[in-house]
């Protein structure tokens, strides 16, 4: 029986600063779309600390995440809901996969809880998913950006990995979140294929995992518990390798809470 679920993808890191590297994968995109529907999530670090830089900020991360002072977010949300999502539609109408450009709080989609030690950062927790389930029924391509915002309308940065993880939720599809690495790598930089969660906590505990990747680990194990399903970490410099997904087998590190 084939996959009925939505495939939410993550798109992150260098891929984005790679225009070769990101039309070869929407390519692998729109064979993948024609299996199922597909939702991609982006974020875009390096190009907000570009932004930052030449606005005369610094930054900082903390935990894995960046810092975001309210004074910071009309930048970073230039670069993430502005340039860096325009850039992702245009390639993505290009591969003809019917791309529409959102923010993670399009239609209500998500709720948002403050954290103050990072400035204008939020936790997402899943909410309405009726317009991202009319989008996907009607067979276009939702591109979310991973910025927020609070009841009074402040905007919020949301980590990537965490906004794909609640869209997932929202949707009970299925998650991948690509990466710079082939998957979640061991001390020997040898990928783990396997991950319950009592291995990725031994992990953490003897600073194989920390970072963004912890944070990463921590949006899919938090996913898995949810949907009782597993999620994979991959690399996106092998797109063809994603084509397993269609067949159900093996790519990068599949993460389960067993």
């Amino acid at each position: 029986m084939s996959d009925s679920r939505t495939l939410v993808l993550k798109l992150g890191g260098r891929l984005l600063q790679d225009p070769s590297a990101l039309t070869a994968l929407l390519q692998i995109c729109r064979q993948l779309k024609r299996q199922r529907p597909l939702l991609l999530v982006h974020g875009g670090g390096a190009q907000v600390d570009q932004w930052l830089q030449q606005f005369g900020f610094t930054t900082e991360k903390l935990d894995g995440q960046r810092v975001s002072p309210p004074e910071q977010m009309p930048v970073i949300c230039g670069a993430l809901a502005g340039a860096v999502n325009a850039e992702l539609v245009g390639l993505a109408d290009t591969a003809g996969l019917r791309p529409v450009g959102l923010t993670l709080a399009a239609g209500g989609s998500c709720h948002f809880q403050r954290n103050s030690r990072l400035g204008a950062v939020a936790h997402p927790v899943p909410a309405d998913p009726a317009l991202l389930q009319q989008l996907l029924a009607a067979d276009w391509t939702p591109v979310v950006s991973s910025i927020g915002h609070d009841e009074a309308g402040q905007l919020l940065n949301i980590n990537a990995d965490l906004a794909a993880a609640a869209l997932c939720q929202l949707l009970h599809g299925q998650l991948v979140l690509l990466t710079d690495v082939a998957g979640v790598l061991d001390s020997h930089g040898n990928v783990v294929a396997e991950l319950s969660s009592v291995q990725a906590a031994e992990m953490v505990s003897n600073g194989e995992i920390q970072g963004g990747m912890k944070v990463k680990l921590d949006a899919a194990l938090d996913t898995a518990k949810v949907l009782n399903d597993s999620i994979i970490v991959a690399g996106w410099q092998q797109p063809d390798a994603l084509l397993a997904l269609v067949t159900g087998d093996a790519v990068g590190t599949r993460i389960s809470v067993k």
